[in-house]
C-alpha cells in the first residue's frame, strides 16, 4: 500500500511538525508501507549543518520518498504574503504529484496550513483515502490572536474549512479539548472525527542510536554555569507569546542558580533580544536551532522545559512540545490559555506546574514554587515520562492510525 504524507515541514527543517511527520513516515515504512512525503523546501529553522546543504527535488531518505517542493516563502513574512504562499501551496503540490505520477492509496494531510487539504480532495476525487489530521483549527486561532481581522477573508477561510472538512474521509483531533472544538463548529462531521493524539518516542536512543563518545554536552559547549537550566526551543513567533517568559525571568533574577534558555529562531527574535536588554537581564540566553539528532542530548543538561502561549490563543491546542519534553524527562513549566487540554494532561501526569498565560503573577509563582520543588524534579520527570509511554507512545499511535486505512 502507498501511503502519501502531505506537510509543509519535514527535516531538516526543526519544528514540531516536522518531528511528528518524519516518526510517522519512518514507522510507517518500517511496517511494510510504500512511503512518500511531499513538503515545501528546507528554507526555515535550519541548525548550521544544513545551511549550505545541497537538496534535490526527490530524494530516498531512511527509505522514505521525499519530493520538496520550492514554494513562495511561508515563514518569517507579513501574513499577507504568507496567506498567499499557503494557497499557492496546494496547486504547486498537485503539480508535482501528477509530474511524477504520484496517486496513493491513503493521503494523510498535516493542517496547517489549511489550504494543503486541497490535496487531499484533489487526491480524493482519484479515489485515494483522504485523512486530515488537525492541529491549529484554523481560522478560529488566527481570528483569536488578531492575525484576521477582515469579515471577508474570515468568511472565505471559514468556507474553506467546512468545504475540505466535508470532503476528507477521515479528521483527526489531537485532544479531547480539540475534538470538542471541531464538533462543536462542524457537528455534521461527527461520524468521521477521531481523537488521535500525536505521537512521541519516548526512547530517542532508538532514533538516534547514540553511544556516550557521540553526546553533545552543551554546558561545556556554551559555557553555561548556572546549576539550573530552564529551556524553550522552537519558533519564536507571536503565539508563543516569549516575551511572558522574559518577564518570568526578570521577576527571577534573585536566582542566581536558574538560566532561562531559549533556543530557536522566528519573527519575535529581534524584539525578543531587544525587550531582554531593555529588562537588563541576566539570567537569561539566546540561541539558534540546534539538530533534531542533538536536540535529546540539550535536553539531557537542561533542568525544566518551558511552555508558554498567547492567552489570545483560546483554542484547545496541546503543544508538541510538551510531550518532547515529558518524553525526555524533563518537568515542565507551562504559561497556556485555561481552554488547553495541557491542563489536564500536565495535572494528571504530575509533571510539572501550568498556570494561566494571562496572569503574570500567577506564571511567577508558578516558576517560583517549581524552584522550591528542585528536589522533586527528577520524580516529576520519570512521571510524566511515564504517562507519555502510557498514552503517547509512537507504536500505540500509528497503530491506531493504521487501523484507519482500511
Amino acid at each position: 500500500m502507498h501511503i502519501l504524507l502531505v506537510t509543509d515541514s519535514y527535516p531538516p527543517e526543526i519544528r514540531s511538525a516536522s518531528h511528528l511527520m518524519v516518526q510517522l513516515a519512518e514507522e510507517l515504512h518500517s511496517r511494510g508501507y510504500i512511503v512518500t512525503v511531499i513538503t515545501t523546501w528546507p528554507s526555515y529553522n535550519l541548525d548550521l549543518r544544513h545551511n549550505k546543504k545541497e537538496f534535490s527535488e526527490l530524494e530516498i531518505e531512511n527509505g522514505v520518498n521525499v519530493l520538496r517542493i520550492k514554494t513562495l516563502p511561508h515563514h518569517n513574512v507579513g501574513y499577507l504574503i504568507r496567506g498567499l504562499a499557503q494557497l499557492i501551496m496546494p496547486l504547486q503540490f498537485i503539480g508535482k504529484l501528477l509530474k511524477y505520477k504520484i496517486i496513493p492509496q491513503i493521503a494523510i494531510i498535516y493542517s496547517p496550513p489549511l489550504p494543503l487539504g486541497l490535496v487531499g480532495v484533489w487526491l480524493r476525487s482519484r479515489r485515494s483515502k483522504f485523512i486530515l489530521n488537525i492541529q491549529d483549527i484554523f481560522p478560529q486561532n488566527a481570528i483569536d490572536l488578531g492575525i484576521l481581522k477582515n469579515k471577508f477573508q474570515i468568511k472565505f477561510f471559514q468556507k474553506l474549512e467546512r468545504w475540505i472538512y466535508d470532503r476528507a474521509s477521515l479528521v483527526t483531533a489531537h485532544s479531547v479539548g480539540n475534538y470538542a472544538a471541531i464538533l462543536s463548529a462542524h457537528h455534521q462531521i461527527k461520524n468521521k472525527l477521531q481523537i488521535l493524539h500525536n505521537w512521541v518516542e519516548v526512547d530517542n536512543q532508538k532514533i538516534y542510536k547514540k553511544d556516550d563518545k557521540n553526546l553533545v554536552n552543551y554546558r561545556e559547549r556554551w559555557n553555561i554555569k548556572h546549576k539550573y537550566i530552564a529551556i524553550f526551543a522552537g519558533v519564536f513567533g507571536p503565539s508563543q507569546y516569549l516575551s511572558l517568559v522574559l518577564e518570568v525571568a526578570a521577576r527571577m533574577m534573585s536566582n542566581s542558580e536558574l538560566l532561562f534558555l531559549l533556543v530557536g529562531d522566528g519573527a519575535e527574535r529581534k524584539k525578543l533580544e531587544d525587550y531582554a536588554l531593555k529588562l537588563g537581564l541576566n539570567n537569561v540566553r539566546f540561541e539558534g536551532f540546534i539538530s533534531q539528532e542533538d536536540y535529546p542530548d540539550l535536553l539531557n543538561v537542561c533542568n525544566i522545559g518551558i511552555v508558554c502561549l498567547s492567552p489570545q490563543n483560546k483554542t484547545p491546542v496541546v503543544p508538541g512540545k510538551i510531550l518532547g519534553y515529558m518524553s525526555a524527562g524533563l518537568p515542565v513549566v507551562a504559561f497556556i490559555h485555561k481552554a488547553s487540554d495541557a491542563w489536564s494532561i500536565i495535572q494528571d501526569a504530575e509533571c510539572g506546574v501550568i498556570k494561566d498565560s494571562a496572569d503574570l503573577e500567577a506564571c511567577v509563582v508558578g516558576m517560583q514554587n517549581m524552584m522550591e520543588r528542585a528536589t522533586q524534579f527528577k520524580y516529576m520527570g520519570q512521571s510524566g515520562k511515564k504517562y507519555a509511554q502510557d498514552n503517547f507512545s509512537k507504536d500505540v499511535c500509528i497503530s491506531k492510525i493504521e487501523k484507519m486505512f482500511t
